[in-house]
Formats: structure tokens, sequence, C-alpha cells
């Protein structure tokens, strides 16, 4: 029995690659999502407008990144399926 360690090589390095940039997009869903409105200076909640725009734009790139790694998920389970 042989053992190509290109091959094994290759396989670890993909493999940590692609784990540690799913970490990092899950990570930024879970700071998108728990973004909160930054209060004005009179303490109250902010109102609509500039803070809103970007919680509303923040909270959209947070599922996107969830849709990314529900996605990888799915390409891996096919991939061992197939």
């Amino acid at each position: 029995m042989s053992i190509d360690w290109a091959a094994l090589g290759q396989v670890f390095g993909v493999s940590l690659v692609v784990t540690v940039g799913m970490v990092g997009v899950f990570t930024l869903g879970i700071l998108g999502t728990s973004r909160k409105a930054a209060p004005e200076q009179g303490g109250a909640a902010a109102a609509a407008g500039g803070a809103a725009g970007a919680s509303a734009l923040a909270r959209t790139g947070a599922y996107a990144c969830f849709a990314l790694c529900a996605a990888a998920v799915a390409y891996g389970i096919y991939l061992i399926v197939a």
C-alpha cells in the first residue's frame, strides 16, 4: 500500500482553508444579526434614518452569510451522497 502524500497534503490544505472561511462567514452572520441601532445623543432609541438603514443592511448581509453557510453544508452533503 502506498500513500500519495501530495494528495493528502492538498486535501488537508483545502479543508483547513474552507473550514476557517466558513467559521469566519458564520461569525460575520452572527455579528450582523446582533447589531442594534445606536441611540442618539439624548439617550432615546435611534429613529428611522441612517442608523436604521445601516442596521437593515447588516441584517441583510448576515442573512446572506447564513445562506452561504447553508449552501456549503448542502453541497457537502451532496458530495457525500453522490
